[in-house]
């Protein structure tokens, strides 16, 4: 099994196109081969490779900041001496001057499946900026480590934002590559780009689902953003994301963010019980676990938390088809509406550069999700037709851009 980064690096045909055309690269930490050598460096190795510039997303191209909105600067590389840009620093999208030094911009991005994640929307940006300045793009292909499942809410048209690139579900289900062919169609751009395709990779293939854990296959896990720890998080994420959008404590501060929920003032064994009687089937493929937790920073900072924990780790528990995670982070807060009806549950803060509307719809793509779990009237059967609906829609639309079939 191969990495489109390996490919590229093994393959001298693969990189003859680019023979006399200057190269970027758009990388993060996770942006490592197999034996964990950063992309940029091996990429500077290759004698036949001109590399001119280099870009980081939000966190940064090695990876420097730990939490959202917290910017990085534009910097020189020291070793290179090369300009690396930002794209999480005084702008989001590449200006005029970041697109000159280059004529191609490999992008080597590990992504986690789930539309929230910021890199797909630079992934769009970069296309967009290509496009109209007439320059290439290449993507290096990694796996989608939550695979081929689809899950969520598409987002609504006026919804887009840094964490809303396009009309898709919470958990698209698709790699980089991939959704780059479906960015071009969708916004009806015209450029040149290319996929290097991984070799053999299988997503609906146990134990990993999507992450390479077979054996002779596994891979080291190298977290792509600060927060995002390992592969359960992961699993969890398309779910533990809407976490940021309220008050409650996603784990940030602790070992596991993003796997946990909680906050000092909820009653989690009622919690659970009342999730197991609303909807028992929205909480299959898993194991929920009542904890105790005090984050070192973040929200709730040094207070203890009733929590839950989602726990994937387990193959024989884990179902990976049954497995869905917006759904079960949607019943917790209807759970918790039914527990304390009161309870302050949307965090109300400018998210992602965003100052006029609530951050879980921003998360979520359109009010949808909040107006039914603030309605108790609403049945879950209610948020299931919707979901199920906008679920097989996406399975249709993104059909036609699959590169290694459909499970």
């Amino acid at each position: 099994m191969k990495f489109g980064l390996e490919r590229f690096l093994q393959d001298p045909a693969l990189r003859a196109p680019l023979k006399g055309r200057r190269v970027a690269l758009l990388a993060h930490p996770a942006s490592v081969t197999r034996d964990l050598t950063h992309s940029l460096d091996a990429l500077a190795a290759l004698p036949d490779l001109r590399l001119t510039a280099a870009f980081g997303p939000q966190h940064g191209l090695r990876g420097d900041k730990q939490d959202n909105m917290v910017e990085s600067p534009d910097f020189t590389d020291p070793r290179l001496g090369i300009p690396v840009f930002s794209l999480y620093g005084e702008v989001r999208r590449p200006t005029n001057a970041m697109m000159a030094p280059w004529d191609v911009l490999l992008v080597d991005l590990q992504d986690l499946g789930c539309r929230i994640y910021t890199f797909i929307t630079t992934l769009r940006y970069v296309l967009e900026a290509a496009a109209a300045h007439g320059k290439s793009v290449w993507v290096l292909d990694r796996p989608n480590p939550a695979g081929r499942p689809v899950e969520g809410l598409t987002l609504r048209e006026g919804w887009e934002s840094f964490v809303g690139a396009g009309p898709m579900p919470m958990r698209h289900g698709m790699t980089m590559g991939e959704l780059g062919h479906w960015f071009i169609d969708q916004l009806g751009l015209e450029l040149e780009y290319r996929v290097i395709a991984m070799e053999g990779w299988q997503p609906g293939a146990g134990p990993g689902f999507g992450w390479p854990m077979r054996a002779g296959e596994e891979r080291t896990w190298v977290n792509p953003s600060p927060n995002a720890a390992n592969l359960w998080m992961a699993r969890a994420y398309a779910g533990t994301v809407m976490l940021e959008g309220t008050t409650l404590s996603e784990g940030r501060g602790t070992t596991r963010p993003l796997e946990l929920f909680g906050a000092p003032d909820i009653d989690t064994r009622r919690l659970l019980a009342d999730m197991r009687a609303l909807a028992p089937e929205w909480l299959a493929g898993c194991l929920l676990r009542e904890c105790w937790f005090e984050p070192t920073f973040h929200k709730h900072a040094g207070q203890l938390c009733a929590g839950v924990q989602i726990h994937t780790e387990d193959p024989a528990r884990y179902d990976h088809a049954a497995f869905r995670p917006w759904r079960l982070q949607a019943l917790a807060f209807r759970a918790l509406r039914l527990q304390a009806p009161g309870y302050p549950l949307w965090r109300d803060f400018a998210y992602e550069y965003e100052h006029d509307r609530l951050a879980i719809d921003l998360i979520n793509g359109s009010p949808l999700l909040r107006e039914w779990v603030d309605d108790m009237a609403r049945p879950p059967a209610e948020l299931e037709a919707l979901a199920a609906a906008d679920e097989a829609a996406w399975r249709a639309a993104r059909a036609p851009f699959l590169l290694y079939g459909d499970t």
